[in-house]
């Protein structure tokens, strides 16, 4: 049987989360896996363990909620898979939750399935700006302030209007802040751009759900400074019409399917909201 290498991350100030990690990893180590930390889990643990960016592993376990597993996904080399461990409030990622978890991952010996998830790919004047694997926001550095947005399709004009904020997310983010503010839910076998404006002043401002193979870009038309936040790691200023290009990233990210699908896990967690 091939010895399977496994990365462990954990939330580090999350005392549950850290024991569920050693616990979790006692139980692969006596069952034939290889195990690893991500290097602040390890340290967490008195143990060592590796940066993100470096590792080599046959997948990845993230234990917490959703922002540790959004901070793993940004970091990881592509094409190693992912899978959660839910130790958050909903963990709308998480393929796992703590009582199935051991049983499930002990299985994997025997082999898993996997699924592409999209990622978005910002630019901005042919420059890299990052990739979002759930949604990029756009809001003014200044509260209680309106921007004004024109979206591009195609290089055609295809809408213009005045909020609070954009939200840009994939299918995958499509039941984090875009469903909050009033976005549909979204198959993530679907591959997509959802926009979402934020409080809008007019009513007719709605939703969009754009193909992957169009060309999408967002021009500010505000004096007003703004920000846009990736995953909600990372932060850009942005400038007087400035403009986004938003295109399908090259490197999706890698979910293990757990136990139950898209749709189960959203019945699911959404009773508990």
């Amino acid at each position: 049987m091939i010895l399977l290498r496994v990365l462990l991350v954990s939330r580090i100030d999350d005392r549950n989360a850290l024991e569920f990690t050693k616990k979790l990893a006692d139980s692969l180590e006596k069952n034939g896996f290889f195990v690893m930390f991500e290097k602040s889990t390890g340290k967490s643990l008195g143990s060592c363990g590796f940066p993100l960016k470096e590792i080599s592993a046959d997948f990845v376990i993230v234990v917490g909620g959703d922002g540790t597993f959004l901070h793993t996904a940004q970091c990881l080399p592509p094409n190693i898979p992912l899978i959660g461990v839910n130790m958050g409030e909903v963990g709308f990622l998480a393929g796992l939750e703590p009582r199935e978890a051991i049983p499930f991952l002990l299985s994997m010996r025997e082999g898993f399935l996997t699924e592409k998830r999209m990622k978005i790919r910002f630019s901005r004047g042919g420059s890299w700006l990052g990739d979002a694997l759930n949604e990029a926001v756009i809001v003014t550095r200044s509260p209680a302030k309106m921007l004004r947005f024109t979206i591009k399709i195609d290089e055609i004009e295809a809408e213009g209007f005045r909020a609070d904020g954009i939200i840009i997310s994939t299918p995958t983010g499509s039941t984090a802040y875009a469903m909050s503010a009033g976005g549909p839910i979204v198959d993530p076998g679907i591959e997509g751009f959802l926009l979402v404006p934020l409080a809008p002043y007019m009513l007719s401002s709605r939703p969009h759900l754009i193909a992957a193979e169009r060309s999408l870009s967002i021009v500010l038309e505000s004096e007003k400074t703004a920000t846009l936040v990736i995953d909600g790691q990372n932060r850009i200023d942005l400038g007087e019409y400035d403009e986004i290009t938003v295109t399908r990233s090259p490197n999706p990210a890698i979910f293990i399917c757990g136990k139950k699908t898209f749709f189960e896990k959203v019945n699911d967690k959404l009773k508990r909201l």
